[in-house]
């Protein structure tokens, strides 16, 4: 609310749905069949404790301490750290473990899920073990939890029929032999979907232009910082 701070947004309708808002829809399926699902992000049910905590279980406050406290004015450098700390990919006691393949019968579906308190409590009363399991949506719907309980706007963004280039060339690779068949090299995927997150806020590294929604994507594709 502060037209001073870099979260400030002057929209009254906007900060009422992406800073107060408790309850949401999160879009997910594929470009035919778009499904709605409710999602509960619950950033004021007593969870401010479970986020201050999550920023001090990350690699960046273990590996620097007084750095990491002097920047967490910042919200892109908060994103980044809460970004990393959402999953549990870089033994960092993040908060959810992925899986897209296999059974999951020993452990939660992530399509059972239908908001983050249960999941942040659930990883604080395990003593801050990764809970199993989420995907892409339920990365992003934890996400939004905890950047609305700090105070950063978010939002969630789905796109359907989704890129994922691994090797930066900015195409999907496909390999066939002479023979026309499909070689299983190269990492480029599409997927049906994915869901990822938008925080708001000013950029001064970059400048005026770039103010505004800023892409964080929670999802442990690949490993933070390179």
């Amino acid at each position: 609310w502060f037209s001073g701070d870099d979260v400030y947004m002057s929209n009254e309708n906007e900060r009422q749905e992406y800073v107060l808002n408790e309850n949401g829809i999160i879009f997910v399926g594929n470009a035919r069949y778009i499904e709605a699902r409710g999602w509960y992000y619950g950033q004021f049910q007593d969870l401010l404790n479970i986020c201050l905590t999550m920023l001090d279980l990350s690699l960046y406050y273990r590996q620097d301490p007084a750095m990491d406290v002097s920047r967490r004015g910042d919200p892109k450098y908060v994103g980044r750290v809460i970004s990393s700390m959402i999953n549990g990919n870089d033994n960092d006691n993040g908060v959810l473990l992925g899986k897209w393949q296999g059974s999951f019968h020993s452990h939660e579906n992530p399509s059972r899920w239908d908001g983050s308190v249960v999941i942040l409590k659930k990883w604080r009363q395990d003593n801050y073990r990764p809970v199993q399991y989420g995907q892409c949506w339920v990365f992003a719907g934890v996400m939004c939890t905890v950047l609305r309980c700090l105070g950063i706007p978010t939002r969630l963004v789905s796109n359907f029929n989704s890129a994922h280039d691994v090797d930066r060339n900015l195409s999907i690779d496909k390999y066939y032999d002479s023979s026309g068949r499909s070689l299983n090299i190269g990492k480029d995927s599409t997927w049906d979907y994915h869901v990822w997150n938008e925080s708001w806020f000013i950029r001064p590294d970059l400048g005026r232009t770039y103010n505004g929604w800023q892409v964080l994507d929670a999802t442990p594709q690949e490993q933070s910082r390179g």
